[in-house]
């Protein structure tokens, strides 16, 4: 994302960037429209950190800033708590990604139920994808083993790639989990259109940092690149629930 780019020369023109600004708000919002206009902001308020301002940008990401806008501040902010690091921009921004992902309608996804159900992941998938197809293999164990699978639509290539047909062919599909089955088999899917959230959803987790997939998201929003065998998926899944 640009926004990891932004303080990398923030340092040259930050000076000229200054808010004078009576509140925290205000100053830091004009330090960042100098810097990058179309910075997603959502909210900015005051870290546990004394001194320190959070900046919640959309897609769940973390900036910290001075009072007066004049020291910004890109990574992670722990606090000790009985003797353990606690990363609490991590905590942060796996909130604001389950806010996102929860408000995801069941009716956009391709649903592979548990029953019963314990928790649920969400995976941004690829069709074209090796790990996305051994992973799809192991979702029956997922299942059984209390784990919900959703999937939502990454198309690596972007659109107009035969990753985004073959997605949009599974969402436009009369029987999407049939469809999911047989591309994730590398069966060819006849060529389907509809309506279908396949770009909105790359889209998404363009803006929740996802860069490849398989994506998994688990229930408390906690963001896990690549692969891992159901065990150890389901594990990790449960203990987030």
């Amino acid at each position: 994302m640009r926004i990891f780019r932004l303080l990398a020369g923030a340092a040259l023109g930050l000076a000229a960037a200054v808010a004078q600004a009576a509140d925290p708000d205000q100053a830091i919002r004009e330090t960042f429209s100098k810097l990058q206009p179309d910075l997603p902001i959502e909210a900015i308020a005051e870290s546990p950190m004394p001194g320190l301002y959070q900046v919640h940008l959309k897609g769940g990401r973390l900036l910290y800033a001075s009072a007066d806008g004049q020291f910004l501040l890109q990574g992670s902010l722990y606090q000790f708590r009985n003797g353990n690091a606690v990363n609490l921009t991590a905590m942060a921004e796996s909130k604001g990604i389950a806010k996102l992902i929860n408000a995801i309608p069941p009716s956009e996804m391709v649903i592979f139920p548990a029953k019963p159900a314990q928790t649920h992941i969400t995976v941004f998938t690829d069709t074209d994808c090796g790990y996305c197809q051994k992973l799809h293999s192991e979702v029956p164990e997922l299942n059984r083993r209390g784990v919900e699978v959703r999937y939502v639509a990454f198309p690596r290539q972007g659109p107009g790639s035969h990753g985004y047909n073959s997605l949009v062919s599974v969402w436009c599909a009369e029987d999407r989990q049939e469809a999911m089955n047989k591309a994730k088999r590398r069966e060819q899917l006849p060529a389907a259109s509809c309506e279908n959230p396949v770009l909105k959803q790359f889209e998404l987790g363009q803006m929740i940092g996802v860069n490849g997939t398989p994506a998994i998201v688990l229930a408390n929003g906690q963001l896990i690149p690549g692969y891992k065998p159901a065990p150890e998926l389901a594990k990790i899944a449960l203990e987030a629930k």
